[in-house]
């Protein structure tokens, strides 16, 4: 893959390629990447992108996907490493997926709901983490349950348990970890969606984005997505198929 001058530039208008990863997503963005240089499949993608493109990079960091969506609003990043959804789509290009993550539920192992299709019902309310993907999600589609919102992934578990909410949506693996260190939680068979984690930029870059999908394509085709991820050591994400 080559990329010309005015690829590099509707990349990177300042000169250094600016990619931004949000840290809410362990399966994307390996947990303590607070500190330092982010680590994950998605930072990896980002520094490889930077390297066939022959760009400086830098990375911006944000604690939740919603974040990392808005701040395009601001110019604040170049490439970004986020999920699919056509509210974001609106100001953001989006490839095609290379991660497709589970979006799961969790509940009390004494709750009566056994089932995914069991959760739209009145009287059940749903904690979740505001705007992300999973919000969006079931923001267009649970037409009974109530959700209820919260700024990030741990804050959700904090008011599921202390406000006795029948419910909290998010990622299978976290939703795993946390059911066997609180105890006396399950997490439901089945998905309520698949999460299709993209790379992205901000509209009005088409020829970014068109060099962008190819990358995408290639990491996906070429193994090298799959050798990251497997390097990674997380667990909870599997490679999507090449779309072409």
């Amino acid at each position: 893959m080559t990329a010309d001058e005015t690829v590099r530039k509707q990349f990177a208008p300042s000169g250094t390629l600016i990619v931004g990863v949000n840290l809410g997503n362990p399966i994307i963005v390996k947990p303590g990447s607070e500190v330092g240089e982010p680590q994950g499949i998605g930072p990896t993608l980002g520094k490889e992108l930077a390297r066939r493109l022959d760009l400086p990079l830098r990375y911006v960091k944000y604690e939740t996907a919603g974040k990392l969506a808005a701040a395009v609003r601001g110019a604040e990043w170049d490439v970004a490493f986020l999920a699919i959804d056509p509210d974001r789509a609106a100001e953001i290009d989006f490839t095609d997926a290379y991660v497709h993550i589970e979006g799961a539920y969790m509940v009390r192992d004494a709750s009566p709901i056994r089932a995914v299709d069991e959760v739209d019902r009145p009287g059940v309310r749903i904690a979740v983490t505001a705007r992300s993907a999973y919000d969006l999600h079931l923001s267009r589609h649970i037409k009974h349950a109530t959700l209820q919102r919260y700024p990030e992934f741990a804050p959700s578990l904090d008011g599921f348990q202390a406000e006795g909410l029948e419910v909290v949506a998010g990622i299978r693996q976290p939703l795993l970890e946390a059911a066997a260190r609180l105890g006396g939680m399950r997490v439901l068979d089945g998905s309520f969606m698949t999460i299709r984690q993209a790379s992205a930029v901000p509209k009005g870059r088409p020829q970014a984005h068109a060099y962008l999908v190819d990358f995408i394509e290639d990491v996906k085709r070429s193994g090298f997505a799959a050798d990251v991820l497997r390097a990674s050591g997380v667990d909870g994400g599997t490679v999507a198929p090449p779309s072409r």
